[in-house]
Order: C-alpha cells, then sequence, then structure tokens
C-alpha cells in the first residue's frame, strides 16, 4: 500500500521539484515565481513546454539549452529528483497520514532552502518563517504536545549561540532554519544538529587541508548540511536516539 502512495507521489513530486529551481532562481532576485514563463539564463530564450519536462528533458538536451547550447547546471536535476524521492519516501515512511503530509511539505522547503543556499549563500525569511508557521501548527494539532514549539526555540537558541561565538561559519538563516527544524522535528532535532555538523566537516577538513590557516576565512554554506540531518533525522531520528541512549544505559 504504501509503495503504491509512494509510485503515485513520485510523478508530482517531480512537478514540485521543478517549480523549486524557479523559486530558487527568482525568489532571491525579487523577481515573480509565476510570471514569465521559464528561460534559458543565458540566451534568455523562453523554454517550451518539452525542453521543460523534469528530468526527461535535460537528459534528451544533455544537460545544454537547445537554442544556445550553454551548460545547464546539473542542479536543476538533482533539486527534481531529490524532491520526488523525499516525498514518495515520506509516504513510504508514515503511509497516508497527516505525518506524511507535514513530512513531505518539509522536505520540500529543505530542498528548496538548500538549492538557495548552495547558489546565493542566504535562507530566505518568507520560505523559512512562514514554513515554520505552517509546520508547528500542524504538528501541534497532529499530536499535541509542547514538544515541537520547545524543541524548535531550543534548537534556533543552540545556533543562535554558536553564530555569536562563530559568526563567519553561521549565519542568522541557518538560526532560523533550525526554528522549522524543531518543529517538524521535536525531540530528534538533536540527531539533525548532529548530522548535519557531522556532515559538513568533510568539507571543512578538505578545505583545512588544502589551504591550510586560510580556510578559516572561506566559509561554505550550512543550510543544506542541516537539510541532510534533517532528512536523516526525519526518517531514522527515533531509532538512533533510541540506539544512541541504550549505548549509554550499558
Amino acid at each position: 500500500m504504501n509503495a503504491a502512495l509512494a509510485a503515485i507521489a513520485f510523478g508530482p513530486g517531480l512537478a514540485v521539484g521543478s517549480f523549486l529551481n524557479v523559486v530558487a532562481a527568482r525568489l532571491p532576485l525579487r523577481r515573480s515565481v509565476i510570471h514569465p514563463r521559464s528561460a534559458c539564463m543565458g540566451c534568455g530564450n523562453e523554454l517550451a513546454w518539452h525542453d521543460n519536462v523534469p528530468l526527461v528533458s535535460y537528459a534528451l538536451l544533455r544537460g545544454r539549452c537547445r537554442s544556445c547550447g550553454v551548460r545547464i547546471s546539473l542542479l536543476y536535476p538533482a533539486v527534481e529528483l531529490a524532491t520526488a524521492l523525499l516525498v514518495a519516501g515520506c509516504f513510504v515512511r508514515f503511509g497516508l497520514s497527516g505525518r506524511a503530509l507535514v513530512g513531505a511539505f518539509f522536505c520540500i522547503v529543505l530542498v528548496a532552502v538548500s538549492s538557495i543556499d548552495l547558489t546565493h549563500r542566504i535562507i530566505p525569511n518568507r520560505i523559512v518563517v512562514p514554513a515554520t508557521v505552517v509546520v508547528l501548527v500542524a504538528q501541534t494539532a497532529l499530536r499535541p504536545s509542547p514538544e515541537w514549539a520547545l524543541a524548535s526555540f531550543g534548537a534556533a537558541l543552540f545556533l543562535f549561540v554558536a553564530a555569536l561565538a562563530y559568526p563567519a561559519g553561521m549565519g542568522m538563516g541557518d538560526v532560523k532554519l533550525a526554528l522549522l527544524m524543531g518543529a517538524a522535528l521535536g525531540r530528534t532535532v538533536s540527531v539533525a544538529m548532529m548530522a548535519g555538523m557531522l556532515a559538513a566537516l568533510v568539507p571543512s577538513l578538505y578545505l583545512l587541508a588544502r589551504h591550510g590557516s586560510a580556510a578559516r576565512k572561506m566559509g561554505i554554506p550550512f543550510g543544506p548540511f542541516l537539510a541532510l540531518g534533517s532528512v536523516i533525522a526525519l526518517f531514522a531520528g527515533g531509532s538512533l536516539l533510541h540506539a544512541y541512549w541504550q549505548f549509554f544505559a550499558h
């Protein structure tokens, strides 16, 4: 049953991913995400519908614009595929339920935020703040508890202190993203934070090894790593947290 739901959700997930590419390209520039139609960032020619089919068009065009031949970023199909897989995964994990819908919405926001942070190095308030309100209200309605609000403000406070201590490595956008993470994940937000920080160590150590002390001035977008940690926590946070406490209980 859940596999069938996932298969049904995959197609719409691809369509949402395609729209997220428009949001990521236009919202930071304060342009409408509805009008005009999608166009090549190189030559400005509007894309025909058959050149805008998620995944398929990128493969058929071999990652280049039909009009001018400019290379299209691999980030575009990656966003489409990630969105579809995560949305489908929510229905596999939670079935046809409110939790699946909230999880899918949370994942969609994470993909949008990650794409924008990778390309523009910002996490827009216009996405994160409304999403936090929606998720917090939904989670509290589905499973009434102060856990969601406490986790939201606790996670944000943790990153706020970290941002004050190391402003070059973390911004206020990450702090606001933590609000959303806590609202969506509750107590397992701790798993998301830990996983995100561990994942961010990989590029940090690479930069340190390659550039030495100069790497301290080279910031990396932290949002995608927090998003990765959030996905891990969403699907396996309860099990990981339980295993952690069991390990220290013995």
